[in-house]
């Protein structure tokens, strides 16, 4: 389903950032080649999840950055959380696998806490959202996992690391690829009037 635009600018603009639908199509073969890299279970695997530990932290270290760049009060506060993120990306690029390793000793407490809200989210809509029972049983996998996960077994850990964010970085190539060429049709149509 097409939106179209209200004006002449807006239908220019519209082209224009739907002729960018090559970029999508590119990232979405990255992500691609990132999941059979993680996906191969060897020790390539752990190395290239230690550096996409590194590439987020470098992201977020930057959005820091900015946000500081941009609010009145309380600069002080983001300038050193950019600095810790800037110090985990150098850490995790020169050490990748003890990040990779740092991971996963946290993963388990985080899919408890983040099973825990899906629990308490699911009960608490149970009046209004008619998938409640979905997102209750999600919320119960990942409890059980996060225990899984938390236990001193380290092939058990990274074992689920390297599922998990193999098939994360999968499902993110397929949406991207889709959406490069949802987009490639909506320029295609847009230069087409």
């Amino acid at each position: 389903m097409s939106v179209a635009p209200q004006s002449v600018s807006d239908r220019e603009l519209a082209r224009e950032v739907s002729g960018l639908w090559w970029v999508f199509l590119a990232t979405g073969i990255l992500w691609f080649i990132i999941s059979l890299v993680v996906l191969r279970f060897d020790e390539t695997s752990v190395t290239t999840v230690g550096i996409i530990i590194g590439i987020v932290f470098v992201v977020a270290c930057v959005n820091e950055f900015v946000i500081a760049g941009l609010v009145a009060r309380g600069k002080w506060l983001n300038v050193i959380l950019g600095i810790i993120f800037l110090l985990g990306a150098l850490w995790a690029f020169i050490q990748p696998k003890e990040a990779f390793w740092a991971l996963a000793s946290v993963l388990g407490l985080l899919l408890i806490l983040k099973g825990a809200f899906d629990i308490i989210g699911a009960v608490m809509t149970k009046e209004v959202n008619g998938l409640w029972g979905l997102g209750l049983a999600i919320g119960i996998i990942e409890v059980l996992l996060g225990f899984w996960a938390s236990q001193q077994y380290y092939p058990a850990r990274a074992a689920l690391i390297i599922i998990w964010v193999g098939l994360t970085a999968l499902f993110r190539g397929i949406g991207e690829i889709v959406l490069a060429f949802g987009l490639r049709s909506e320029h295609k149509a847009l230069s087409a009037d």
